[in-house]
């Protein structure tokens, strides 16, 4: 599959590149993509979530009524879960939500991602680039140009750029990532992926190992 090559005012450069099929031409596995999403997710989880059991109470050990003849149930000291202000039964502990998933696996999701990227058109090649000084109305000029402003632009770059990556944090409806730390997550959520050539080479490198 070939796609044209765009600069960043918008202009077609005139070039096109062939899409590799092994990455952007698959037979899409949506379990896969549904296994790596969960994998994703389950990692950004905290697992700080605590509540005190009865054992963990400070409270008073005395029984507070009499066994039998009180009408209701025999609910011991004053830190019975049935009593407002009491602990809670089974309550949530700290955890780790994360899971293994095996890297064959994670590649055929982004490679299943990335294919239904190219099947929609929502895949733009630009040439290499950069800014002089971080700026957000130059991030906005780039996604203009390139008729992107519609839409949620995932901005993937070959290295870590300060001056893009600055330039676009502001705006709520684009992400700036490097090549190497795509994810399935990421390519999904963006209604368009941005990306320059030097960064598509290096996606192809990393999903074709």
């Amino acid at each position: 599959m070939e796609i044209s090559v765009y600069n960043i005012k918008g202009e077609d450069t005139g070039r096109k590149v062939v899409l590799n099929d092994d990455v952007f031409a698959i037979e899409p596995n949506d379990h896969a993509i549904y296994l790596d999403v969960k994998h994703y997710l389950a990692a950004q989880r905290q697992g700080t979530a605590k509540a005190k059991e009865r054992s963990e109470m400070s409270g008073s050990t005395r029984k507070l009524g009499r066994q039998k003849g009180g009408g209701g149930a025999r609910r011991g000291d004053i830190n019975s879960p049935v009593l407002v202000g009491g602990a809670r039964v089974f309550g949530p502990r700290p955890r780790n939500y994360s899971f293994k998933l095996n890297k064959k696996v994670k590649s055929l999701a982004r490679r299943s991602a990335l294919t239904y990227k190219a099947q929609e058109n929502a895949l733009v090649v630009v040439e290499d680039f950069t800014f002089e000084a971080p700026k957000t109305k130059s991030f906005v000029d780039v996604v203009n140009n390139l008729k992107v402003s519609d839409k949620k632009v995932l901005m993937v770059l070959p290295g870590a750029d300060k001056n893009v990556y600055l330039s676009a944090r502001n705006l709520p409806c684009a992400k700036v990532a490097i090549a190497s730390d795509i994810n399935t997550y990421g390519v999904l959520d963006a209604g368009v992926m941005v990306v320059t050539e030097s960064a598509l080479n290096q996606i192809e490198a990393v999903l074709t190992k």
